[in-house]
Parts: C-alpha cells; sequence; structure tokens
C-alpha cells in the first residue's frame, strides 16, 4: 500500500500559476509511475501528466501540453505538478495517483492509488 498526500491547491487568477505537490509514503517510491488527474463537476475524470520511474517519461494530453510540467524527486519520495497559463477551465480537485504495478504507464486503469485532492480555482 502507498499514501499519497497532496498540497500546494488554491484560488489563482487567470495567467497565473501553482504548484503543487504529493508526497509518498509506505512503499520504495521509485519503483512506480506517478501521475495527476483532475476532475471538475459535471466533467470526466482527466488526465493532465504521468511520469515514469525514473522521471525519464512524461506524458501531457493536448489540454495542457506547454502549460503542466510534472516532475519528481525519489530521494524526497515526492511527485510536483507545476502549473503555469492557468485559465478558468483547468478549475478541478487535483489528484496525485500512483501506478503501484508499473514503472511507466499512461492507462487510467493502472493508477489505483489516489490521494484525498487538492483543490485548484482559476478565476477569470
Amino acid at each position: 500500500q502507498v499514501q499519497l498526500v497532496e498540497s500546494g491547491g488554491g484560488l489563482v487568477q487567470a495567467g497565473g500559476s501553482l504548484r503543487l505537490s504529493c508526497a509518498a509514503s509506505g512503499r520504495p517510491f521509485s519503483s512506480y509511475a506517478m501521475g495527476w488527474l483532475r476532475q471538475a463537476p459535471g466533467r470526466e475524470r482527466e488526465f493532465v501528466a504521468t511520469i515514469s520511474w525514473s522521471g525519464a517519461n512524461t506524458y501531457y494530453p493536448d489540454s495542457v501540453k506547454g502549460r503542466f510540467t510534472i516532475s519528481r524527486d525519489n530521494a524526497k519520495n515526492t511527485v510536483y505538478l507545476q502549473m503555469n497559463s492557468l485559465k478558468p477551465e483547468d478549475t478541478a480537485v487535483y489528484y496525485c495517483a500512483a501506478a503501484l504495478s508499473t514503472g511507466w504507464s499512461t492507462r487510467d486503469a493502472d493508477f489505483g492509488a489516489w490521494g484525498q485532492g487538492t483543490q485548484v480555482t482559476v478565476s477569470s
């Protein structure tokens, strides 16, 4: 099992930036892929970024590509999501997730461990 705790959400104006952090504990952090997903009211859950166990591979959907950057520090058991040029449509609860059975994945189904979520609100 793994425990994931997100932090760094909040309220920001459109065009601004936020940095989310997710601290992991319970299993060797460098053995599995990590990801960030988001869900807004009335919308489907959406991947916003994934990163492989080493950090060498990353994935972003077109909706955030060029604005969001995922990174990880395996020495600190932490994954980050730097969000720049935020838009009102980025408003959602953001979840950190772990794909415990694999070192790299972009499949929603592989991410079975979730944090509690952190709210990001972007005002226009």
